[in-house]
């Protein structure tokens, strides 16, 4: 495992995510789903983290689907917000295209503990 979750890229590149969907989301008037968008881009980098302490192959890998799960949440948040005009076409194409980076990292850092001792 990684010396800290502070050093892995893909909690790194869902913290800068989850800064820029605060920044677009900043006038949005959709409350709910809104914060629906901001907690599951929160979870992404939060469960990372708290899988990386937990000092456990089992947990980690545990937390990492958890944030997979989060991330396709998102993802699909997005694309009704496209549609209801609260991202514009290309934001919302960047914002999909950095979440499926961000699911195939999650995945390739799940399966490369795979066959680690606990």
């Amino acid at each position: 495992m990684s010396s800290s979750f502070e050093d892995l890229d893909v909690w790194k590149k869902s913290c800068r995510l989850t800064v820029r969907l605060f920044e677009l989301l900043r006038e949005c008037r959709e409350y709910g789903l809104k914060d629906q968008m901001l907690r599951a881009s929160v979870s992404i980098p939060s469960n990372i983290a708290e899988g990386s302490e937990r000092k456990s192959i089992p947990d980690f890998r545990r937390f990492l689907n958890i944030a997979k799960g989060s991330a396709a949440e998102l993802r699909t948040q997005v694309y009704i917000s496209k549609e209801i005009n609260v991202f514009s076409s290309r934001d919302a194409k960047e914002l999909i295209a950095e979440l499926k980076l961000i699911s195939r990292m999650l995945q390739a850092l799940h399966s490369s503990l795979k066959n680690r001792k606990p």
